[in-house]
């Protein structure tokens, strides 16, 4: 098969697939998605019941429904289902692992780690995080990103890519540590604004992508279709990549 030179992504905090108008729908996000029609995709906040396929298996519903392959990053449990982030993917995962980043006495908080093989041109190593909501919260977790055992790891590859929710609505410490270390999908370049959440009328700037030198951004977008600005609180944030020759 030939080789992959453009790449799209998205990150998308889906709220438990609860929409603005407090309904809950999976088809809702589906559709959001083929809009996007990404070939990575890092979702936040997804309940998995174990065993059903319908709205309570959010993680397989929406992964099926597009058919992809995808992983959970189980972080916690939420009235007996698993809850936590999920990366879905175009093409073959050959490696996942979920990484602890939690602070005592807050949240249980994870970073998903996939390996996706790009038809064994590249791996792509994919970070999906949803960092907490106290200050000091996230300087702890940006620090504990920043570890060899998770980002900076001599033994990658391949391009990283670090996605998610990061929960900062200003330019802190998480920012400006990840910026050292990253380039960042800043989308006032390509369409003049950045705020995410609340979806119907962003206020914050929560949602990021960052990447390194291995990818080229073509393009970013802020994804504000009828659906999308319904179906959950936040919006998604979408870039084009080219790939680099390794």
């Amino acid at each position: 098969m030939a080789g992959i030179d453009r790449l799209r992504v998205t990150t998308y905090n889906i709220h438990k697939c609860r929409g603005l108008d407090r309904r809950v729908s999976p088809e809702r996000i589906v559709a959001v998605l083929r809009e996007i029609d990404a070939d990575v995709i890092a979702l936040q906040e997804v309940v998995c019941v174990q065993g059903q396929e319908d709205q309570h298996d959010q993680a397989h519903f929406i992964a099926r429904q597009l058919g992809m392959d995808f992983r959970l990053g189980e972080n916690r449990q939420l009235a007996g289902a698993a809850y936590g982030n999920v990366v879905i993917s175009r093409y073959p995962i050959a490696f996942a692992r979920n990484h602890d980043i939690s602070i005592a006495g807050r949240e249980q908080r994870g970073c998903l780690r996939v390996d996706i093989d790009l038809h064994g041109r590249h791996l792509l190593h994919v970070y999906n995080v949803h960092l907490g909501t106290s200050f000091f919260e996230r300087r702890h977790q940006a620090r504990q990103l920043l570890t060899e055992d998770i980002l900076v790891n001599g033994g990658h590859a391949g391009p990283r890519l670090l996605l998610g929710d990061f929960n900062e609505w200003t330019r802190g410490l998480a920012s400006r540590l990840l910026a050292e270390h990253f380039d960042c999908a800043d989308l006032r370049l390509h369409l003049g604004r950045t705020r995410t959440y609340p979806g119907i009328l962003p206020v914050m700037h929560l949602d990021h992508i960052y990447f390194d030198d291995d990818l080229r951004l073509q393009g970013g977008a802020l994804h504000r279709s009828p659906a999308a600005l319904i179906a959950s609180d936040h919006l998604p944030i979408v870039a084009d990549f080219q790939l680099i020759d390794p």
